[in-house]
Parts: structure tokens; sequence; C-alpha cells
């Protein structure tokens, strides 16, 4: 190695580079303190970029479908106006969404959430007939069933006393609570602005940051960075748009099959299949477990044509909707989206099963492009 002015500075890069490491690990606390600092500044940005993401799937939707090259280019007025209008109507039909959960939805839900009050009720006695049925012959469990009570107002007053608990500490703390609501508030409402300029002007913003990597690293490495970033949003927009429809999908499916076959909560339960399905793998059996939990208070019979029923309808979307509607849209194969989800899960919870699968789509893709092209320059077909 030649000590020229070049490697001398790439030494002392090093050495510096080294120096900050060891005092960063050495005070562990102040840097993450440091960075917690960070974070809360630019957490508002981080929570505008991730609804940004979101709502740029169908509003590239509304505005391919609406706003198509053809009809702007001949009226260059509404090319201009191509994105605002597409952005205000998406707005416009997530309002109307949140005033029919608002208006219908939670009505209804309220509604069957009473219903399975009272079927607990009258679900317990007969658990507890069962029991001693069940258990007559042995006079140990016997007695134990006998001894089991639910006092149903005991449980209610307890439940007020700790609802009146609650409350004394919120009013005691009614500056906290407000300052927390006041900053969640605001928080929010930064991060939709800051979404919302990110949509109008996504287009220019995409062209400052390829400027930021040509203009900081060498062409290879601004390429493979663009590449990169590319397939890291198809492989996060696909997934998002195929997992939220199909999940919409089966939820749908659930509702009419259960008003038809005239099952208890049925908007209840195929709301509740509708927001597991989103759980990739696991989700809809989630979701099958408690709708028959809840069936099974009003009829058992019915809890096993419930059961009987999702198998049914789980194949149908397994094998005719899921492929259309979602397909090879992560081009993950199935062990490894079982591998993403569990990890994820471990690490994250439901948002890490999310994200991992996606972000490992990408890792697998990248892995696999470099491996095919290292077996082509040792000349070795496989």
């Amino acid at each position: 190695m030649e000590f020229n002015k070049e490697n001398m500075r790439k030494i002392k890069e090093l050495i510096v580079f080294v120096a900050l490491v060891v005092v960063a690990i050495w005070n562990y606390q102040v840097v993450l303190e440091v960075l917690g600092y960070i974070l809360g500044i630019i957490f508002p940005f981080i929570v505008g970029g991730a609804i940004a993401f979101v709502l740029n799937v169908p509003l590239s939707f509304i505005q391919k479908k609406l706003f198509s090259p053809k009809v702007t280019e001949k009226h260059k007025a509404l090319k201009k106006l191509a994105r605002p209008l597409s952005l205000v109507l998406l707005l416009l039909l997530v309002i109307g969404a949140l005033a029919v959960i608002i208006l219908v939805v939670i009505p209804q839900v309220g509604d069957s959430l009473v219903q399975l009050g009272v079927s607990i009720k009258k679900f317990v006695p007969k658990v507890v007939a069962w029991g001693e049925d069940l258990f007559k012959n042995n006079q140990d469990l016997l007695n134990l069933f006998n001894e089991i009570e639910f006092d149903w107002a005991g449980i209610v007053d307890k439940g007020m006393a700790t609802f009146n608990q609650g409350l004394n500490a919120v009013v005691s703390s009614t500056f906290w609570v407000a300052q927390k609501v006041i900053s969640g508030i605001t928080t929010f409402f930064i991060a939709f602005v800051f979404a919302i300029y990110i949509l109008i002007q996504k287009e220019k913003l995409g062209i400052q940051v390829q400027k930021l990597f040509y203009a900081f690293l060498n062409k290879r490495h601004a390429d493979r960075m663009m590449e990169i970033a590319s397939l890291t949003y198809k492989a996060f927009s696909n997934f998002l748009t195929g997992q939220c429809l199909e999940a919409v999908i089966l939820g749908s499916m659930f509702f009419i099959a259960m008003s038809i076959f005239k099952f208890p909560y049925a908007l209840l339960v195929a709301l509740v299949i509708t927001v597991t399905a989103m759980i990739p793998i696991f989700g809809a059996f989630i979701g099958c477990a408690l709708g028959a939990f809840l069936i099974l208070m009003v009829n058992p019979m019915q809890a096993v044509g419930f059961i009987v029923m999702f198998l049914v309808l789980q194949q149908i979307e397994g094998n005719l909707i899921y492929p259309h509607v979602v397909g090879n849209s992560v081009g993950l194969p199935s062990i490894w989206v079982l591998v993403a989800v569990t990890v994820g899960g471990s690490l994250m919870g439901i948002v890490g099963m999310l994200i991992f699968i996606p972000l490992t789509s990408v890792i697998y893709t990248l892995l696999k492009v470099n491996v095919n092209k290292r077996l082509e320059k040792k000349e070795i077909k496989m």
C-alpha cells in the first residue's frame, strides 16, 4: 500500500470514524437521548411520509383513470389541475368512507356488542348446566362447578368503580392530558399537511433526491441506489394494494354469506375478519376463531356451521381471489413469507408482519440478482 495523499486521507477518515464509534459506544446513553430528541423533532414528517405513501396508491389510480395522458394532452389547463383535482376527489372519498363508518357501521357494531352482552349472560348458565351434566359422576368437579358464580351486578359495580378511579386520575392531571391531546392533534396536522405537499410535488421531490444521489455518489452507486429505491417502492406499493383489497373482498364475502344464512353478528364478524385479514397467513384464522367464539355463545351448531363456511370461503379466496388480487405482487416464495411474518411479528408485532414481507421481498430480489450475476461470471449454470 502506497502512502500517497489519497490513501492517507482514507486512513485519517477511518481513524476518525472508529474514534467516533468508540465514543458513541462509551456514552451510549447520551447518544440514545440525542437520537430520541431528533426523532421527536422529525416524527411528524415521518408520519407524513407514511400517510403520503399510503394515499399515493389510490391517488395514482384516480389520476391515471380520470386524467390519462390522452385527455390532458388536449387540454393544458386540465394537465396542471389533474393532480389537485385527483387529490381533492381522494380526500372526499376518504371523508365519505369515514362518514359511513361513523354514521352506519359504528351504531350497528354497538348494537351487536349490546346483543353480545345479553348472549354472554345467557351463555354462562348454559355452560354451568352442561358442566353439571357432564361431571355429575365426579363430585369434586361438580362442587367446583357449583361454586362458580357470576355476580353481574358486582362486576358492573367494580367496573364503574375502576372507571371512576381512572376518571379522577384523568381529571387530576387535566393539564397533562390536554397537553398530550394538543400535541397529538398538532403532530397529525403537521404530518397531514406535509403529506399533501409530498403528493402535490412528488415528481419534483423525486428529481431533487436523484440530484442528491448523483451529486454526492459516483454514477454506479447512484444508479444502484435509484434501482433499490424503485424496487422498494414497487414492493411496498403492490403489497399494500393487494393486501388491503384482498382483506376487503374477504370481509365482504363473509358479510354476504353470513347474512344469507342468517348467522348472528354478521357485520361485527365481517369487520373483525377484514381487519385481521391484513395480517398475512395467520390473520384470517384469528378472525375465524373470534367469530366462532361469538357465535358459539348464541348457538353452538351455528358456530360449527360458521367454521365450515369459513373453510369453504377460505378455499375460494386462497385458490381463486388471492392469486389474481395479490398473486406474486411481492415476488416472494411462500416459505420466505412465513419467515418474514414470524420474524417481523417477533420484533415489531403486527406492524412488523406488514413491513417485513415487502422488505424481505426487496432483499430477496437484490440477493437473487447478485447471485445470478456471480454465477454467470463463474460460468456456472444451475
